[in-house]
């Protein structure tokens, strides 16, 4: 259920921006839905911080979207 709710969250995040999301912000999006579904603290955090230092339009993007402002309060129950 998690894993779903991330994945839908992800989903809405790459719609929302689709066309401005280049193949490496794409990727950096990728890696930390993968991670977040997988329940990987460390490595979300890790992909978090590279999204932040690489693409901070994208970083920005990320941490005010609604879908993931929610699921980013769900994650910190978890340890994110």
């Amino acid at each position: 259920k998690e894993d779903a709710k991330v994945h839908e969250a992800f989903e809405v995040v790459r719609r929302d921006l689709d066309g401005r999301l280049g193949v490496e912000e794409q990727a950096a999006v990728e890696r930390l839905r993968d991670a977040a579904a997988g329940g990987d603290a460390v490595r979300a955090r890790e992909e978090m911080a590279s999204v932040k230092e690489r693409h901070g339009w994208l970083y920005e993007e990320l941490v005010k979207h609604p879908s993931l402002a929610a699921l980013i309060d769900e994650l910190a129950l978890w340890g994110f």
